[in-house]
């Protein structure tokens, strides 16, 4: 057997048993190109054998045929691995158009022979015992050769581009992929000028392989998400199910089935829409997933174990296709929660117990305080808890109705803040507070500052505090207690719904008192009489739309001031 014979039989069954030896480390998601070009290789080694044991022209032109499949597809299938390992995607619609050239180019190939459109002239010819041909080209191998280059400059823009620019590609792929490149470039056109007696391009198709065989070992590892699912799988630390979107069982691995028994009793294939033994697991968490996708996780019993359950959707390629179940051992994390839960319900009930004893003792002092400013003036003995239970009473009835949109919090607030209403009497002289009579004018400007220094008191007493609400209702109605709805009232002379609300109901209770209860100046009123001055007040002194609430609370008053009378007769 000649020489050059043995070289291309030597190529071809190198390019043969690189291409075996890709099949048995073959992985599902190795890039579809890779593929294509180690089986390109030895079809294209294969062809150039062929042509070298030909013994006719018509054995030389179909040797020659299949040499074109590889001289057509093989570069271009190098230029979109390329841009794959960069990570530089294409539209599907280019590729194609490049994959069409390519098959256009060659249909205008396999014309050699009968037509002049690629080869004008073809001989078949022998040297040194090996079959060849000598060839003169026509136009669209011209056009094959300006096709052919454009792919590999593309490769190599790409490659420049992802070397500089690109952080994600590494440097020793973009290395090794150069290198191949650059081998087929240099021993396709110019090889000719090395040796005149056999191609080196099948050498250099060999030579590619095992660069890309190089390149395969590593590249897989930088795909993070492929690799790591792998790992789960083969660790089997985590258990994988798979479902299709009719809720059909595909398939589980061994962990999953440990994890949940009752996969091991379903079938591939089979509907789970049916079985009762997964309506309150599987079932249940992928129809919360469909309906929800937020709803992906949920937490599965099985004896001491407790297992979360990632539900996610399982893709082919980039189309969605079913189901995804991801089971993991979560017993340790839930132990730890279950004693986080237990520590932070302990830990707040023992700063709910503190907080309220804190809150009690802030109250007591404020009432204190409250009971202290009353004890100066001699006319107001019991003012405090008369017109906090005034406010109780009003409160009662206006949440009694519907269409009260005062909330429990603000009421509870309100009534907890009443017997800091008149805190600013400690501002006054004790000349004017304790008078036994009535005021002068003078003298009624100076009580009438007992408004706005309660306001100074009160937020003295409660900056910083964390319940603001309460601040600002208990610094309202000390202030504007003593406003009128006319306008007429004081400090500021607020009218109408300028006046806080809790202000206004505060004004009803504290009047109500000063009519009813006896003072220093003065006899207590009868009900009848307080009732009348208070019910003409409506929509002067007070605000009218309370009148209604007034009203419904009149009999509790009454009864309330009227058991006073009765514990004081005793």
């Amino acid at each position: 057997m000649p020489a050059a014979e043995i070289y291309y039989l030597v190529c071809f069954l190198l390019a043969l048993v690189l291409a075996a030896y890709y099949a048995l480390n073959w992985h599902k998601h190795f890039d579809v190109h890779f593929t294509l070009i180690f089986i390109l290789v030895p079809i294209s080694n294969l062809g150039h054998l062929l042509l070298a044991q030909s013994v006719n022209r018509e054995e030389a032109l179909a040797g020659n045929k299949i040499i074109y499949i590889g001289a057509c597809y093989l570069q271009l299938m190098l230029m979109l691995n390329v841009f794959s390992l960069c990570h530089i995607r294409l539209n599907r619609w280019i590729k194609t158009g490049l994959l069409t050239v390519s098959s256009v180019i060659f249909l205008m190939m396999l014309t050699a022979g009968h037509s002049d459109i690629f080869y004008r002239r073809v001989t078949y010819v022998q040297q040194n015992g090996v079959a060849t041909l000598q060839k003169e080209y026509g136009p669209i191998h011209a056009v094959f050769l300006v096709v052919i280059g454009i792919y590999a400059a593309l490769s190599i823009i790409a490659l420049v581009y992802s070397y500089f620019k690109k952080r994600d590609v590494s440097h020793r792929i973009l290395f090794l992929l150069l290198l191949t490149e650059m081998i087929s470039m240099i021993c396709y056109f110019g090889g000719k000028k090395f040796s005149h007696t056999v191609e080196l391009i099948p050498a250099s198709y060999v030579l590619g392989q095992i660069v890309y065989l190089l390149i395969i070992r590593r590249v897989f590892l930088y795909d993070i998400t492929d690799s790591a699912i792998d790992s789960l799988v083969q660790t089997g630390a985590t258990g994988l199910a798979s479902f299709d979107f009719k809720m059909r069982y595909l398939g589980s691995n061994a962990t999953a089935k440990r994890m949940l028994p009752v996969l091991k009793t379903l079938r591939v294939d089979e509907p789970t829409a049916d079985n009762t033994a997964v309506q309150d697991t599987v079932l249940q968490w992928m129809q919360a997933f469909q309906a929800d996708n937020k709803k992906n996780t949920a937490l599965y019993q099985n004896g001491e174990n407790t297992y979360l359950i990632t539900v996610n959707y399982l893709f082919d390629g980039f189309r969605r296709r079913g189901y995804q179940l991801f089971l993991t051992d979560d017993t340790k994390n839930q132990k730890y929660i279950s004693l986080i839960n237990q520590f932070n319900t302990d830990l707040r009930a023992q700063v709910a117990e503190k907080t309220a004893h804190l809150v009690e003792m802030h109250d007591r002092l404020i009432l204190s305080m409250a009971s202290m400013v009353e004890s100066r003036d001699n006319s107001t003995g019991g003012h405090i808890r008369r017109t906090s239970a005034g406010v109780r009473i009003l409160i009662g009835e206006m949440r009694a109705d519907e269409a009260c949109t005062l909330t429990d919090d603000f009421c509870r607030k309100l009534i907890k803040a009443a017997p800091m209403h008149d805190l600013g009497k400690i501002a006054v002289d004790d000349a004017v507070l304790r008078k036994p009579g009535r005021f002068t004018p003078e003298e009624f400007e100076k009580m009438k500052v007992h408004a706005a220094e309660g306001a100074r008191i009160v937020h003295g007493i409660l900056e910083g505090t964390d319940d603001l609400e309460f601040h600002l209702i208990a610094e309202n109605v000390a202030h504007y207690h003593h406003e009128r709805w006319d306008g007429s009232g004081y400090p500021e002379q607020l009218k109408g719904e300028q006046i806080p609300i809790e202000a206004r109901i505060m004004a009803i209770a504290d009047v109500y008192d000063a009519l009813v209860s006896r003072r220093v100046y003065k006899d207590s009123m009868s009900f009848a009489q307080a009732d009348k001055i208070i019910s003409e007040g409506m929509g002067s002194q007070f605000d009218p739309a309370l009148a209604v609430y007034y009203r419904a609370a009149r009999p509790k008053l009454e009864a309330y001031y009227s058991s006073l009378s009765a514990e004081g007769a005793q």
